[in-house]
């Protein structure tokens, strides 16, 4: 079911106009539109997540990407942010383990 819409009519710089046209040419997005959908989607959620949770964007090397595919391509993982989230999750955890174990000791 496609949920109705409504259009609106924005001004955007030229080089984020390019930087648009650049992901639809690269394949990233079908059209200008789904690319402008998908931002303004994510900025929309960004806004909305409880107060317990802080979303972060990060950027990562090639490789570390590949490496978080092959995750998720395995099962280890249901997604990259499922992945990177386990990931932090667990240095967390072994950062606060040491840190008591020093406290500990002293």
């Amino acid at each position: 079911m496609v949920s109705e819409s409504q259009r609106i009519t924005i001004r955007i710089p030229s080089e984020r106009l390019s930087a648009l046209q650049e992901l639809v040419k690269k394949g990233e997005y079908s059209t200008m539109s789904d690319a402008i959908r998908a931002a303004i989607n994510d900025f929309v959620e960004s806004q909305f997540i409880p107060n317990h949770i802080r979303k972060m964007t990060i950027e990562l090397p090639k490789g570390n990407v590949i490496g978080l595919e092959e995750l998720v391509r395995s099962g280890d993982s249901i997604s990259i942010d499922d992945a990177i989230r386990n990931a932090v999750r667990e240095y967390l955890r072994r950062r606060v383990s040491e840190v008591i174990r020093s406290k500990n000791r002293e």
